[in-house]
């Protein structure tokens, strides 16, 4: 009954989704572009046996670059193909590996979609990155014998409390896992309580991140065009944070020797908060216009998809975004991969341990709102020697926890492949 449940609610949601696909296509290009894809019609495949990669948008593409990297070196007569649900993962696919992978929209959970997804590539396994999971994809995958793994498996509480409202749904997917190799003791236990089998805890794989030389070189450019001023850099801010940033940025008196940067952390974004900052009555620039930034610009806004890095890179202090409201918070592994300090705020459920453990580590600091974000970045600005410490502290917590990778590499030639 589950189960004809669920189809019948994709069938009965399919016209309302679709309209969304074209609502969210008028905001960010890119939604509408290869759709019969959604639908499991696909170009004509490589020769040669695949692996299957789902990274659902942004952050699951950047994470799955060493895992991507290592498997190629594992299985190198094999084709990767990556699949995504957002232009910004394809895109960042697309920028990060070229034409050595295939990428795709992965299909629908409807039956028919996902048959053909599955018997056009034929992957030898899958490996769904972090909370992807999708009942009857899964179902079909275990029907036609091809092994489905979670790998970097992370399960908030949230979002464990959300998936136990439906237990027999839940249940259902959870059972045709082969395997859950969870980031944390924490999400192995959610995991295990929802149905998944003996998760193992094998570590979180954005620790593993290799900042490309590139995203340094494009920083120290960025650098160049901002001149002496100190730089304090909101990365991936969400709806509502801007606003409050600003105002606090303002408010805390910090004069035109700082420079204040937003990176929103959705593209569709970018001239909204624009617009917003000049709202506020600051001269502001963006990265787009690819110009140096006048000594009387306040704010600039980063405008573009895929430098994150490179901003942080530039940055002398990193406030998280994500974390100033109830949003669960960003990546601070990335700011802290290339050795800065990092400010969070209080919602940082999604990056729990590796929050705790930055703090800990004395990499990062814990404000309750936005006001102390900015009360926290003037302490750090005249304190060079304290900054100039956590960013090391920072690298240091790095390094300890790379790993993660080789780990789940050998998990998966274990369990992917077992009968």
């Amino acid at each position: 009954m589950t189960r004809l449940v669920y189809a019948l609610a994709w069938y009965v949601a399919l016209p309302f989704v679709l309209v969304r696909l074209a609502w969210r296509n008028r905001r960010q290009r890119g939604y509408l572009d290869h759709l019969g894809e959604r639908f499991g019609n696909y170009r004509p495949r490589r020769e040669g046996p695949y692996i299957w990669i789902h990274a659902v948008s942004l952050g699951e593409t950047r994470a799955a670059a060493p895992l991507v990297d290592a498997l190629r070196e594992r299985y190198p007569s094999h084709n990767i193909l990556i699949t995504h649900m957002t232009p910004t993962g394809r895109a960042a696919s697309r920028d990060t590996f070229g034409d050595s992978v295939e990428r795709a929209w992965l299909p629908y959970d409807m039956g028919f979609a996902v048959r053909r997804f599955l018997a056009h590539y034929r992957p030898e396994f899958g490996v769904l990155l972090e909370t992807e999971i999708w009942p009857r994809l899964l179902q079909e995958g275990a029907k036609q014998g091809i092994p489905i793994v979670l790998a970097n498996g992370r399960m908030s509480r949230r979002s464990a409390q959300r998936y136990a409202r439906v237990p027999s749904l839940t249940r259902w997917a959870m059972s045709n896992l082969r395997g859950i190799a969870a980031q944390t003791e924490d999400d192995a236990r959610r995991f295990a309580r929802l149905g998944g089998t003996s998760p193992a805890v094998l570590g979180n794989v954005k620790f593993d991140l290799s900042v490309p030389g590139e995203m340094l070189e494009r920083g120290r450019e960025f650098r160049a065009r901002i001149g002496e001023r100190m730089v304090w850099l909101a990365g991936s801010t969400r709806e509502g944070e801007e606003s409050a940033l600003l105002d606090a940025f303002f408010g805390c008196a910090a004069g035109p020797e700082v420079l204040f940067a937003i990176v929103p952390r959705h593209p569709q974004r970018f001239d909204e908060v624009a617009a917003l900052a000049q709202s506020k009555g600051f001269d502001v620039a963006r990265r787009s216009q690819d110009a140096a930034i006048d000594a009387g610009t306040r704010v600039l806004v980063g405008d573009s998809i895929g430098e994150m890095l490179a901003y942080y890179a530039a940055a002398d202090i990193v406030i998280m975004g994500g974390s100033l409201l109830d949003f669960g918070g960003q990546n601070l592994i990335e700011a802290c991969a290339v050795g800065r300090p990092v400010i969070v705020g209080q919602h940082t459920y999604n990056f729990g341990e590796a929050s705790k453990g930055a703090i800990a580590a004395g990499a990062a600091l814990r404000v309750r709102d936005s006001y102390e974000a900015m009360q926290a970045a003037m302490l750090l600005s005249s304190d060079p020697e304290r900054r100039e410490a956590m960013g090391h502290k920072a690298l240091d917590f790095v390094a300890a926890h790379r790993g993660a990778v080789a780990r789940i590499i050998e998990w998966i030639d274990v369990v992917a492949k077992r009968n």
